[in-house]
């Protein structure tokens, strides 16, 4: 009978509502905290990026800082060396004056022209005193002198020149590490920029794109749960007491034919 099919769809129908609200609500779910996921991963991303972005001014900031300070070691150095290259020039030119006076001292007191200066000074203490020198018997105090100074010299020249030569070697060392620290961090720049910033930057794109999917299926969804319960609503929460009518009503149709069929 009519009834009887209507009884029968409304069942199918709560059905069909309870499924769909039931799945549509599961689908809230599961899209609620696929957001909630996404947005959590595009803020580490981009926390991400900004710390790559920093190394990477750090690195910029600290290769033009090595770079400044290789041009400074090198006008330092520049400088040293000019002082050194006058240094020894200044000493060598005085033992080559002294060495020419001592050439003729020894050759005026060789020819015995000083030996009576000699006698007469002998006792005499030179008014300023310098390291101390051995006197060879016959020679002067002043050839004795010429030759401390030429010794001191050529002393302070072997000493400039070591400390010359170890500053050179202290400087190119200082370059080499510079330029070695230069190229470590060009690299780690050109890494972060073509490697991990890059992929941060492609993987907050792709996640900013699935957020906003997610976000129109999750108003989709929305509109869709609107719509079945206007649909729904009514049948479900009265269902009970709409099939229990139904069925009283079929059940005194029932009645009525019975007695119908005893009264013929």
């Amino acid at each position: 009978s009519e009834l009887k099919m209507q009884q029968a769809e409304e069942v199918k129908f709560k059905a069909y509502c309870n499924k769909e609200l039931d799945e549509n609500e599961k689908s809230v779910y599961d899209k609620t905290e696929l957001k909630k996921d996404l947005g959590t991963k595009i803020a580490q991303l981009q926390s991400l990026i900004e710390h790559l972005t920093q190394e990477i001014a750090d690195a910029s900031s600290q290769i033009s800082t090595t770079e400044v300070e290789i041009k400074t070691a090198s006008q330092s150095r520049e400088a040293e060396n000019k002082e050194f290259q006058s240094v020894v020039a200044d000493q060598r030119a005085t033992q080559a004056i002294l060495s020419k006076a001592l050439m003729k001292l020894k050759d005026f007191y060789s020819k015995g022209i000083g030996k009576a200066l000699l006698l007469q000074r002998a006792s005499q203490e030179p008014p300023v005193k310098f390291n101390d020198y051995n006197s060879n018997a016959g020679a002067s105090p002043v050839m004795g002198l010429i030759e401390q100074i030429i010794e001191d010299s050529k002393a302070l020249e072997s000493e400039t020149t070591a400390g010359e030569t170890k500053a050179q070697a202290g400087y190119e060392q200082f370059v080499k590490d510079s330029n070695g620290l230069i190229k470590d961090l060009q690299e780690s720049i050109a890494q972060k920029k073509t490697g991990a910033s890059a992929a941060a930057k492609g993987d907050t794109a792709e996640a900013s794109a699935n957020l906003e999917s997610t976000v129109g299926e999750l108003e989709s969804l929305a509109s869709y749960e609107a719509d079945l319960h206007a649909e729904c609503d009514f049948v479900v929460k009265n269902f009970d007491v709409r099939q229990k009518a139904r069925l009283q009503e079929m059940e005194a149709i029932q009645s009525a034919k019975a007695i119908l069929s005893g009264a013929k």
